[in-house]
């Protein structure tokens, strides 16, 4: 087991900053807009209020508070780690949004459905049996769910720290991204560690991070999201440094895209700049789609390492349309489904989007409010009238600390 102590203290510092911040930004009460909007019933139909002259569709009803990650299973049921909420919910196919897990209140509570509990849960991933895993980073373990809503504890201990073994006497320091590979092995990018962590067999080992075999000192920054390819190889968010690094099957670690340089630069390799990424996914064809978390962006980055802005304006907000007509508000986790549909959790909107293979942007579920109602999802919004939320919150990924 070893410990980073100046970056403990650099991340207590940084929680310390951000407990004031939250202080003055709590939830926000749901608010249903009365004055200038047409509401659109389910056939079609509308009835005017007001005479503001804005024509609006009606806020979806479910809410979330800063979600962190999404999910997406074979039947088109997308599972969210609802950051702010220290909750896991479920939308259907039908739209229709609940919570699988958690009682909304801090906790490592193990346990079935509203029961348990989670302090911080980030990244998400479901297996092809329906089995979701999460990285509960502020608990410092990685949690099980099976489809009937009973939470376990999959891997790490009570201690935070680095400890390869055991999944139950392992430790992690603040595990964020997480995902899995076709035999069911799960990865996960050990954030406070500077690690790339596999749970296969029962057993916790380590992939890749600095110091370890050959990679070079401090390549790896705040790694806060995974994903790994058809052939095996490994994708992470190397949050801090603003790149993409690549691991292939033989454990070597390179630079896929990013100068390490804060910027917005589309183009091939380190001829691209990132501004602190935080999560990503891979398509059944090997591009990597990227949330750009401060540059209010997705990005995707094909095969050979080239760089082009997929979705968003850069300027924050939360308007839907297509590519960058489309704006996002500090966008966090995403996934990509078997038909290349992107679903991403726009943590500072409080909404979970979509993104088509054309780019594409709507809203799938989130009033915009934070919240945690469940319920139908009640419309779709008008994209060019929607507005940003105003009040802004820190990007979750600045909230690793203990």
């Amino acid at each position: 087991m070893k410990f980073n102590y100046p970056k403990l203290l650099f991340k207590a510092f940084l929680l310390l900053m951000l407990a004031g911040i939250i202080a003055g930004c709590g939830k926000e009460p749901f608010q249903p807009k009365t004055s200038g909007i047409t509401l659109r019933d389910s056939t079609g139909g509308s009835d005017t209020s007001g005479s503001g002259g804005i024509v609006l569709l009606p806020d979806t009803v479910p809410s979330f508070f800063s979600p962190a990650g999404v999910a997406v299973d074979g039947g088109g049921n997308i599972y969210v780690a609802d950051y702010g909420n220290n909750l896991i919910r479920k939308i259907t196919a039908s739209g229709l949004v609940s919570t699988l897990a958690g009682s909304g209140n801090q906790g490592s509570i193990n346990a079935g459905g509203v029961l348990a509990s989670f302090n911080q849960p980030t990244g998400i991933a479901v297996d092809a049996t329906g089995n979701v895993f999460v990285g509960d980073a502020g608990n410092d373990i990685i949690r099980k769910i099976t489809p009937d809503g009973t939470v376990t504890t999959f891997a790490g201990s009570d201690s935070t720290g680095y400890a390869d073994g055991a999944a139950a006497t392992a430790s992690f320091f603040h595990p964020e991204g997480i995902t899995l590979d076709g035999a069911g092995n799960v990865y996960v990018a050990d954030a406070g560690n500077n690690l790339i962590r596999k749970v296969s067999g029962g057993i916790v080992s380590t992939i890749a991070g600095n110091k370890i075999g050959t990679t070079a000192d401090n390549i790896f920054s705040d790694p806060t999201g995974v994903a790994i390819d058809a052939g095996g190889n490994i994708y992470t968010a190397n949050f801090l440094a603003s790149n993409i690094l690549k691991i292939n099957t033989a454990g070597t670690v390179s630079v896929f895209a990013g100068s390490g340089n804060i910027g917005s630069a589309n183009g091939t390799g380190i001829a691209a700049s990132f501004y602190f990424p935080n999560s990503l996914a891979i398509d059944a064809t090997g591009n990597v789609y990227v949330s750009d978390g401060v540059n209010n962006l997705i990005r995707k980055i094909t095969p050979d390492g080239t760089v082009s802005t997929f979705a968003g304006s850069g300027v924050a907000g939360a308007a839907d349309g297509a590519g960058i007509a489309a704006s996002f508000n500090g966008p966090a986790g995403l996934v990509v489904d078997a038909v290349g549909d992107v679903y991403v959790a726009d943590a500072n909107n409080n909404r979970i989007r979509k993104i088509t293979p054309a780019g594409l942007v709507t809203t799938i579920a989130g009033s915009g409010h934070a919240g945690s109602r469940n319920g139908q999802i009640s419309a779709i919004r008008n994209s060019k009238t929607t507005r940003a939320v105003v009040k802004q919150k820190l990007p979750i990924f600045y909230k690793s600390s203990k």
